[in-house]
């Protein structure tokens, strides 16, 4: 017995110390953490049940049955975060640089499995160089095992992937799949090809960090939700993100105690709208006003930056929110923004999350660009997604709700569940000069008789009492009273079901 318990100690010690002492100081040289040291971090303490600590690779090619590391360059298990339980995985880079093998891989699916088995979210931690190139088609199979699991867990379980360093091949589609992807800055990457194939094949002179790092991947490509300046503080953000979300798509997010109390009045909000309708405002400002304790998380901050979305609380309850920003493109939606905002109003609707959309658009971004590149099918993925979202809706138009981006925002025509309108709304076809310019065509070359004209049409549609008379509007309210009256509709909202024909699945314009 003795015997057993020391070759258990032995065993123990070498899977805990990875590729080594050498592998382990150049990956702290490289400002990053272990496997086991960020595991340590995003965790509660003394939570983490690790599994499969002992399992090795099976290959035999190429040397490699001489050269068998306990755990073969992944660290699973189970956790909590905050007392929830969550399942874990950490590749580690000093164990054949991380790379997936077809032991790998089956370490992974195990815990996935039994993540949506006993409804739990998974946290990926990828730090890899890729397939095991020794194992050939069996690391390939592993990634498509992997891959399969990301698809089966969506919408059933929350999955979170933090690329902590290189992430290439088909590696990068694992996080693809899943619900958010944080990075960090200088150390992680994600492409397809790398920089060499790159050149060789389009003769681009390209960096890693250029081609797929955090800065390009929360700014142009909108792959990646934040990027960080290190591992501590990605994990940190981590645990932060996992407050606002539900542990799977039965249970509600879990509700955090506040004494910011739910009937706040928040008097600058009347004064936020500027009387000038040509003149942007922050629409920050007007979620932190309206969040419980000015705590708003916001994701994608970088990225289409003319809508904005995250998570706040209002009662203590999260709530998902999606607000067109008037400082960047007049808010107009282009492609990118109902992109980034389809995506997430899908998430909060897969886990019954309300959300509340504050409207401020003036339109579709025109022009060549945007018609050639499909803004059609891309606009239409973001009605797609209020419309089908059966979660609680609650809508603000606060200024501008022209045309079609007035249908698409969450609009009572889609099943809004609450619509509300603060007096400087505005909801018509379009702005009023454009309107004039083409009803009243002939009189062009007449500026006062165009004035009149203009200031005749925003006495009779800029404003939210033709909407409101129609019953599209539920009602006019007072700017400062818009977080109390969102808290008492959420509140009523809150047990909403929806029966719906039966249909194996829609098909969303992608």
């Amino acid at each position: 017995m003795h015997e057993i318990v020391r070759q258990l100690d032995e065993k123990r010690a070498s899977a805990r110390m990875g590729g080594g002492a050498k592998r382990i100081a150049a990956q702290h040289a490289k400002g990053k953490l272990t496997a086991r040291e960020r595991l340590e971090l995003l965790l509660d303490p003394d939570s983490f049940e690790e599994w499969d600590m002992f399992k090795g690779h099976r290959c035999t090619d190429f040397g490699m049955a001489d050269d068998v590391i306990p755990g073969d360059g992944v660290v699973t298990g189970y956790g909590t975060i905050n007392g929830r339980l969550v399942f874990v995985f950490s590749q580690d880079f000093t164990v054949f640089g991380g790379s997936l093998s077809e032991a790998h891989a089956e370490k992974i699916c195990k815990i996935m499995d039994q993540a949506m088995n006993v409804g739990a979210p998974v946290i990926g931690l990828n730090d890899s160089g890729g397939a095991r190139i020794q194992e050939g088609v069996a690391s390939l199979g592993g990634y498509a095992d992997v891959f399969l699991r990301n698809v089966e867990a969506s919408g059933v379980v929350p999955q979170i992937s933090l690329v902590m360093g290189p992430c290439a091949g088909g590696a990068v589609y694992s996080p693809a799949m899943t619900d958010f992807i944080f990075m960090v800055k200088d150390s992680s990457y994600m492409f397809v090809t790398g920089p060499e194939v790159v050149r060789t094949v389009t003769h681009e002179s390209v960096t890693p960090e250029e081609l797929g790092g955090a800065v390009t991947h929360t700014t142009k490509s909108g792959v990646a939700d934040l990027a960080f300046e290190n591992d501590v503080e990605a994990l940190m953000m981590a645990r932060r993100l996992f407050t606002f979300i539900p542990s799977n798509n039965r249970e509600s997010p879990p509700i955090v105690p506040t004494e910011d109390p739910v009937d706040r009045k928040e008097a600058s909000l009347d004064s936020l709208v500027p009387d000038d309708p040509n003149r942007p405002y922050d629409v920050k400002e007007l979620i932190l006003k309206v969040v419980d304790e000015w705590d708003f998380f916001e994701l994608m901050p970088d990225h289409a930056k003319n809508i904005v979305i995250g998570f706040g609380r209002i009662g203590g309850r999260s709530v998902g929110f999606v607000a067109n920003q008037p400082l960047v493109l007049a808010g107009c939606l282009d492609i990118k923004s109902a992109i980034k905002a389809a995506r997430f109003v899908r998430f909060c609707d897969a886990y019954n999350i309300p959300i509340v959309t504050f409207v401020d658009v003036p339109g579709f971004m025109p022009g060549t660009a945007q018609e050639y590149a499909g803004i059609i099918k891309h606009g239409a993925k973001l009605l797609y997604a209020y419309a089908e979202c059966t979660a609680p809706k609650a809508t603000v138009i606060t200024r501008k709700a022209y045309g079609g981006a007035y249908d698409v925002m969450s609009s009572k025509h889609l099943r809004g569940d609450v619509n509300f309108a603060w007096p400087s709304a505005e909801i018509a076809v379009m702005g009023p000069k454009g309107a004039v310019e083409i009803i009243f065509r002939e009189e062009k070359g007449d500026p006062d008789r165009i004035a009149g004209r203009e200031r005749e049409y925003r006495e009779k549609f800029a404003n939210p009492f033709i909407a409101g008379h129609r019953g599209f509007i539920d009602d006019v309210i007072m700017p400062r009273e818009t977080r109390k009256r969102l808290a008492r509709s959420l509140e009523m909202l809150r047990k909403k079901k929806v029966e719906r024909p039966w249909r194996k699945h829609g098909n969303i314009p992608l």
